[in-house]
């Protein structure tokens, strides 16, 4: 009965549920980076984010980590708390990939916006710690 369960478990490419999780601190990096997003702690966003950091706007613009960064300093800007549905966690050694599908709601300016993104983010562990190198936001269509 064991291999019989061990055989469907594997023909069927089913992982247990650890598969999923993320090594402990990689989790602690992901929340501490979405605590300090909808806080504007910028000081906790340097420290991880990386100094080759790239993000991909959903208009397909760029921005570099100073830039990133400068944003959490505009007047009246701030990021809603925000959850990651449909969650897709990859994690190779010392590199992962997180994603999903995010309704994003934020100040800017004295408006509020919302959008639905798909958002892409690329971790790396380098020097013992996690640090994201990469956040992709791609705008879904309503």
């Amino acid at each position: 009965m064991r291999l019989t369960l061990l055989l469907v478990v594997v023909l069927l490419g089913v992982r247990p549920a650890m598969a999923a999780e993320l090594p402990p601190d990689l989790s602690a990096a992901v929340s501490l980076l979405d605590r300090a997003t909808v806080r504007n702690d910028v000081a906790t966003l340097r420290r991880l984010v990386s100094d080759d950091y790239m993000l991909v706007n959903s208009d397909g613009s760029v921005e570099d980590k100073a830039r990133y960064l400068a944003d959490f300093h505009l007047p009246g800007f701030r990021i809603e708390p925000y959850v990651l549905e449909r969650p897709v966690r990859k994690v190779w050694g010392d590199a992962a990939v997180i994603a999903g599908l995010i309704h994003l709601h934020w100040t800017q300016d004295g408006k509020r916006h919302a959008r639905r993104v798909r958002m892409v983010y690329v971790w790396a562990r380098r020097g013992g710690r996690w640090q994201l190198t990469h956040t992709q936001v791609t705008r879904v269509p309503d």
